[in-house]
């Protein structure tokens, strides 16, 4: 599950977050050994204890990695070659660099399934499964997987698709499974099944009262601890917020 702190807007914040971004221009000439050099040289003990707390087996600034990827640029050979070491912090400068329209659905299915680190699994979803042209196919590939990680892509992925493009989506079964799995599903994807039943009722009015009826029952992330100036992401509380910004 991501390290997250809230709420910010309709979206979720990151403690480390930032857009999604593309680093325009040629390849460059890095080396995987070159850009693995880099990545040694911004490493920090301190930061790296303090993300193995989290779960992530990295101490690099994240803001100093995001240098490394403009210089290198967008380069997807060197991405794939990245991503193939198995080093989180070069598995998080692939995603940086990569292009995800270049990647087959069954190599996107395999990375996931490798997104093991906390932060490696946030940038995949969202720079690199969210953006891909594959994503409706992997969505509906991805729904009843087994495996709660890949699971709770499928569940971000029907978040998107709830928010901007729900024509299809039988969002009353997707409350149905919410209100049947939410309490006790594991927490990554019971963030990401959270996120869906938040957008549920922000963005669709006729099953706002139903939306905010389970999240008031269930009571998932009602004590999850907000930073201030962001927006809880217990359900109730970030449909009501948001609410009313949107409609006022």
């Amino acid at each position: 599950m991501s390290v997250l702190v809230g709420v910010v807007g309709e979206h979720v914040a990151l403690v480390v977050g930032g857009g999604v971004e593309a680093y325009p221009g040629g390849m460059s000439d890095m080396t995987v050994a070159e850009a693995l050099a880099e990545l040694a040289a911004i490493e920090d003990p301190k930061m790296r204890a303090a993300n193995e707390k989290r779960g992530d087996d990295h101490g690099m600034n994240l803001s100093r990695l995001r240098g490394v990827a403009k210089r290198v640029k967008t380069d997807q050979p060197l991405a794939k070659e990245l991503w193939a070491t198995g080093d989180t912090g070069a598995r998080l400068l692939a995603l940086l660099v990569c292009k995800p329209r270049e990647f087959t659905a069954d190599e996107l299915d395999a990375m996931l399934r490798q997104t093991h680190a906390p932060k490696v699994n946030d940038w995949f979803v969202n720079y690199v499964a969210k953006k891909t042209p594959l994503a409706e196919e992997l969505r509906l590939r991805w729904f009843d997987d087994s495996d709660p990680t890949v699971a709770a892509a499928a569940w971000s992925l029907t978040t998107v698709r709830v928010a901007k493009d729900a024509d299809g989506l039988d969002l009353d079964h997707l409350l149905d499974l919410i209100e049947r799995d939410l309490q006790d599903a594991p927490k990554r994807l019971q963030w990401s099944m959270n996120e869906t039943l938040a957008n549920i009722g922000i963005f669709h009015p006729e099953l706002r009262a139903r939306a905010l009826e389970i999240g008031d029952r269930l009571q998932v992330l009602a004590d999850y601890p907000t930073a201030p100036g962001c927006t809880s992401p217990f359900a109730p509380i970030w449909i009501g917020e948001i609410v009313r910004r949107r409609e006022g």
